[in-house]
């Protein structure tokens, strides 16, 4: 696997297109803090994570509202070989404030609205909507 984050991205689009009620994923940690948000934004039901070691995965219960899925597009924005970053001032709302940009920043991960308000800036990881 090249990319994980990419990977994982993949995996709750596939798992919700197909209507499955949870989402398996390899543990790391960035990938947790990553589900956390998504978590805190009510875009997926819980998080957890089972196993040891290498065996170590987290479970991901989706999110349905009326038979449709609360993701309707997850779409990954800095790559392996062009990483995208945006300073507070280039940081604008996603789908006119309706999605949200998860960025990685000197802080740790946080929403575009979080890291305007803390004025900073960072890596835009991924844009959901």
């Amino acid at each position: 696997m090249v990319d994980p984050i990419s990977d994982m991205l993949t995996r709750i689009r596939n798992a919700q297109a197909v209507g499955h009620p949870a989402v398996e994923i390899p543990f790391s940690k960035f990938k947790y803090n990553l589900a956390q948000i998504l978590l805190k934004e009510g875009l997926i039901k819980a998080v957890t994570h089972r196993g040891r070691k290498a065996r170590k995965v987290l479970d991901l219960k989706l999110k349905y509202e009326d038979g449709q899925p609360k993701i309707s597009s997850i779409k990954r924005i800095s790559k392996q070989g062009q990483r995208i970053y945006k300073s507070k001032d280039e940081l604008l709302p996603v789908r006119q404030g309706y999605g949200l940009a998860i960025l990685s920043t000197s802080k740790g991960l946080l929403t575009d609205k979080e890291a305007k308000k803390k004025k900073i800036g960072g890596e835009v990881i991924c844009e959901i909507y």
